[in-house]
């Protein structure tokens, strides 16, 4: 099943990917489902949708709480059909620099990038197993590549989110349900408005949604981007450790003015 005409819930889409997706995904032809922790934000989205003559519904959900998660999947079930799309887009970035490492934020990472899109898939899978049909993506990052300086506990989480997808793939291919794993690169959001380290190659929300757009409607198995990152990135994938640990300060340069 393609897009038009599916119905698409986008986790964490109160901003950034996921509110832009969201408005992707409905201007392609899905009826689309909203959660997240600011329901004002979502209300608003949804209204700009409706406006736009598509269908959207909403419903509040923290992505650190199953429970919450649970319900508000069931509920948008409910209201706009059987899922067919679900797109595990949460997430939360903390500082983690190894001098000031917190397993409490950590944790709280973990929570919300791992084990918040494990509770999501879990929640849609009994339907679309059932109905044989049915497709789920996850939004990683870049940074699952390799453990970078500075952000080891947020390359960590991403890291097991992808290897989480991978090894859910295979399995479920042959029961008709597609599995993609989104590798962005730096994206116009709140999370990196912040970041003290240079943002290489940096693209718009809007933007990025396109690109994974693009790559559900041809159900990729990845969809990594931007081309010159995932380039350099790919090189410092292969590096020996005792390269890596050389090279790593280069990694997390300073801001620029």
């Amino acid at each position: 099943m393609g897009i038009k005409n599916s119905v698409a819930v986008v986790t964490g889409a109160s901003s950034g990917i996921g509110a832009a997706l969201a408005l992707e995904l409905a201007r392609r032809g899905a009826k689309v489902g909203l959660t997240a922790r600011r329901l004002d934000r979502l209300e608003d989205l949804a209204e700009t949708i409706r406006s736009a003559g598509g269908i959207a519904a909403v419903e509040a959900a923290d992505a650190s709480d199953p429970e919450s998660t649970r319900h508000a999947l069931a509920k948008l079930a409910e209201t706009l059909g059987p899922i067919d799309l679900l797109v595990a887009n949460a997430g939360l970035g903390l500082a983690d620099d190894a001098i000031h490492f917190s397993s409490e934020r950590f944790a709280r990472m973990t929570q919300v990038n791992l084990i918040g899109p494990a509770v999501a898939f879990e929640s849609v899978l009994p339907s679309m197993l059932a109905r044989k049909t049915g497709h789920l993506v996850g939004i990683s990052s870049l940074a699952a590549y390799r453990g970078l300086p500075g952000s080891a506990g947020y390359s960590a989480t991403k890291a097991g989110l992808s290897a989480l997808l991978e090894g859910l793939r295979p399995e479920l291919r042959p029961l008709g349900i597609t599995v993609t794993t989104v590798h962005p690169g730096f994206v116009t959001t709140a999370m990196i408005e912040g970041a003290r380290h240079s943002k290489p190659f940096e693209m718009s929300a809007e933007r990025a949604a396109r690109i994974i757009a693009d790559g559900i409607e041809r159900r990729r198995c990845y969809v990594d981007f931007p081309w010159p990152m995932v380039a350099v990135l790919g090189m410092i994938r292969r590096l020996p450790a005792w390269l890596f640990d050389r090279l790593a300060p280069l990694f997390n340069p300073p801001r620029r003015s």
